[in-house]
């Protein structure tokens, strides 16, 4: 751990809210848009972060003023402060703007932040970030290709699919994600298709690809009852899909719990979930097998570890989210390096995404 006794100090943060050109708002699409924080400090490092939400939200959660001592500004509460220090700025920051945050968006910006600031450590000390996080480093780690299809009808959607899914083996990928979302809270361009119709295009994919590939299927809150689920996916063992990611909605745990005992399938969830109090509940009552936190969203590597730590105390397993650039992709390369119990970690990179800042900023930060 580097020591916080060196002194230096926060200057200023600065927000950008990216956006393509052409948003669609009808699209759940989150790659169109991004929320960037630049941590400046007095001796001349930047970090920079990142979160998956909207990022009007988040520069507002960090550039608000504050109104009382449980409803501080971020930004306000870091001017000054010494960035090394970590942790305990996360518990600042988690505890002064408890009234309006505790959850939601203002977690999501303290994730932004955080990054940047385990950034500017990793810079100080010109070491690589996982090098300070602790934990026990891999000898490799496995990235996961996650593949969103386009199309307007069932045929177009599959087809797109089966495409992307085969470039995906084609430039070195061994595993991919199939985003199957025919109907739902998600649905892909406005589609409603009968339940098969999630089989079919899995089928579909895994013909394509053969037995030797790994594939993973999220459906994206899709089944409004584990019953539902449950008489679809109970019939896919000849398919070997290593997840079944988000089934049901959020907030059903006892729906979880059954699909954990009842499908034959690990269950993985936790992409939308902050801090590491949401996903006791969902390890614990929702009985998932695989923890997704996405490391903006939960709160950024230093809450991310947390819920790291927990999955290991119960045996589970970490597959972090990630479905922004290349500097949440890093973030999450380096949560995982020193996570034993993490086989993968979300990508998307340049070369399987059609969106503009994906591609961009990608290629800016990994290449």
């Amino acid at each position: 751990m580097l020591p916080v006794a060196r002194k230096m100090k926060i200057t200023d943060i600065e927000c950008h809210v990216l956006l393509v050109p052409d948003v669609r708002t009808d699209a759940t699409y989150s790659a169109q848009d991004d929320i960037v924080a630049f941590v400046h400090t007095d001796e001349g490092i930047t970090g920079i972060g990142e979160s998956d939400v909207n990022p009007w939200i988040a520069r507002a959660c960090i550039e608000a003023p504050s109104t009382h001592s449980m409803g501080l500004g971020l930004k306000e509460m870091l001017i000054g402060e010494n960035p090394l220090d970590t942790e305990r700025l996360w518990q600042k920051m988690y505890v002064g703007s408890c009234m309006n945050g505790r959850r939601g968006a203002v977690i999501n910006a303290i994730g932004a932040i955080d990054m940047a600031l385990c950034d500017i450590r990793g810079k100080t000390a010109n070491k690589p970030t996982w090098h300070l996080l602790g934990g026990t480093p891999h000898d490799a780690i496995q990235p996961y290709a996650s593949l969103q299809p386009n199309g307007t009808n069932l045929e177009q959607y599959r087809e797109s699919l089966v495409e992307w899914v085969l470039h995906a083996r084609s430039i070195g990928f061994r595993a991919a994600k199939l985003e199957i979302t025919l109907f739902g809270p998600y649905n892909h361009t406005g589609m409603n298709e009968s339940d098969d119709k999630v089989t079919e295009v899995l089928a579909a994919c895994r013909k394509a690809v053969g037995s030797e590939f790994t594939l993973m299927v999220d459906v994206q809150y899709a089944w409004d009852s584990a019953d539902r689920a449950l008489a679809t996916v109970c019939d896919w063992a000849e398919f070997d899909v290593y997840f079944l990611e988000t089934p049901l909605w959020v907030d059903d745990l006892d729906g979880y719990a059954r699909m954990h005992d009842e499908s034959g399938l690990r269950i993985a969830a936790g992409e939308w979930q902050t801090t590491r109090h949401e996903f006791a509940d969902l390890m614990d009552r929702g009985k998932i097998d695989i923890a997704q936190p996405d490391v903006g969203r939960v709160g950024g590597l230093t809450e991310a570890m947390k819920v790291c730590d927990m999955a290991a105390e119960r045996g589970r397993k970490i597959i972090p989210h990630c479905w922004k650039t290349g500097i949440s992709i890093s973030a999450s390369a380096h949560l995982a390096s020193v996570t034993p119990h993490c086989p993968y970690f979300e990508s998307l990179p340049a070369e399987l995404t059609d969106s503009k800042i994906g591609r961009n900023w990608f290629e800016t930060t990994c290449s």
